[in-house]
């Protein structure tokens, strides 16, 4: 049985509030020993001083865009990716080409994933047949596949009968629906934010009411039901305001927000530059600094990446027709140190929370810890590495990103899933 001994790293658990210079022994594909100055014969050596040593990134929303458009991503590119950006495990959603409505293609997911052996790869299948939002999938042999909850992401569920039915559904298998809550008809043709910046562009706007009348039905459907909800990429004030409350009032209810959401607003639109079309879109600088106080308040469970590549092509088309989405893996974590560590002083602890103990709670996944018998899941952290996002420098097929041929700091340098190196340190 191999064994990896890293030495001298900041290590941070938020299960247990670690937060101390240690070692960790790893045997196997489990972590066997985290303490000072542990020695191991013949143990394979990575030096992390100066660095941090944290559980391994959790994303629980992303496109892998496979099956449909290898031009774009696949799960080969987008694992590596993934590992590049510090993610042990991601959650590809189900809008694909066909989309992840059936047992053949979670299937295919599962052994592809299997195949290129990188990170793991959990589909969301999709809550009903097509992602039309009329005949609910069959959960049980979704989830016996491999599907690990249920989404239409990219659309929301219209009909309230029919979500209502799928938290029922879903109850019986204790996992949860991803919610897309964005009115569809509210936001029909909308190209950005709804808001002065809008109306100062002539470009129409998403409004922030789009996403908080789902919002609150979903929440009052959750009650009803007593389903797992996990509401995806929210970004308004009003929306927190409701999740807040539906919290304190027992509902079991978790969200997500994305970087974009704290790090822009919709004032970088002016530009025209279609890489910060995203969806929902960029809000006003009141709901980003919402969205931040939600994070720091614990309203915002996790972060996610809501990674969404789309080929040059694509995204070179006039603002009212490109697609919607940005890139995320390779940039989530500079972002979050950038924006919420050194400008509003979040605590490592804090961030690392939100990226692993609770995503992976979220997915009932016995990993997100460092301790003494967890799975080896984990990330190396340079946090005062500058790097630049070069084009040569993405693993995603795709370079759409508003970052491109920035200047970044802090860099994962090392990967490790189930005890093996996946993504190799700076040497």
């Amino acid at each position: 049985m191999s064994s990896i001994l890293i030495q001298g790293g900041r290590v941070i658990d938020p299960k247990s509030q670690l937060d101390v210079e240690c070692d960790i022994l790893i045997s196997g594909s489990k972590i066997a020993k985290v303490g000072k100055n542990l020695k191991a014969t013949r143990a394979q050596q990575i030096k992390a001083h100066g660095k941090l040593v944290c559980p391994g990134f959790i994303d629980l929303h992303c496109h892998l865009r496979d099956p449909g458009r290898p031009d774009k991503e696949t799960i080969e590119s987008g694992s590596t990716a993934a590992v590049a950006g510090g993610f042990t495990t991601i959650c590809c959603m189900p809008n694909t080409e066909p989309p992840i409505d059936n047992e053949g293609i979670v299937t295919y997911i599962c052994k592809e994933a299997a195949r290129v052996n990188l990170c793991r790869v959990y589909p969301i299948a999709a809550i009903t047949k097509q992602r039309e939002g009329k005949e609910i999938t069959e959960f049980g042999e979704l989830i016996k596949a491999g599907a690990r909850g249920f989404s239409d992401d990219g659309d929301v569920v219209e009909d309230s009968r029919i979500f209502r039915h799928a938290l029922e559904y879903s109850k019986t298998f204790d996992v949860p629906i991803f919610e897309h809550p964005l009115d569809s008809n509210m936001v029909s043709g909308a190209v950005m934010n709804e808001g002065v910046m809008s109306t100062r562009l002539g470009l129409k706007g998403s409004p922030a009411l789009a996403e908080e009348v789902i919002v609150a039905r979903d929440l009052r459907l959750a009650k009803f039901t007593g389903a797992r909800l996990h509401l995806c990429h929210i970004s308004t004030a009003g929306a927190l305001a409701l999740i807040r409350t539906a919290k304190e009032d027992g509902v079991r209810v978790t969200c997500e927000t994305c970087p974009h959401y704290f790090y822009f607003n919709d004032e970088t639109l002016a530009t025209f530059d279609t890489n910060f079309k995203v969806n929902p879109p960029l809000r006003s600088e009141q709901d980003r600094i919402a969205v931040i106080e939600g994070l720091r308040d614990g309203t915002i469970d996790c972060i996610a990446t809501d990674h969404a590549p789309h080929c040059q092509a694509e995204k070179e088309l006039e603002i009212t027709k490109a697609p919607f989405g940005m890139i995320g893996f390779e940039t989530a974590l500079s972002m979050i140190i950038t924006e919420l560590i050194q400008q509003q002083g979040f605590s490592w602890l804090d961030v690392i929370e939100k990226m692993t103990l609770a995503p992976a709670r979220i997915l009932k996944e016995p990993t997100g810890v460092i301790e003494r018998g967890a799975v080896a899941d984990l990330t190396i952290i340079d946090p005062g590495k500058k790097w630049r996002l070069t084009p040569n420098a993405i693993h995603s097929k795709s370079h759409n990103s508003p970052l491109l041929n920035k200047t970044l700091i802090g860099k994962c340098v090392s990967v490790l899933v189930n005890g093996e190196v996946k993504y190799p340190a700076d040497t």
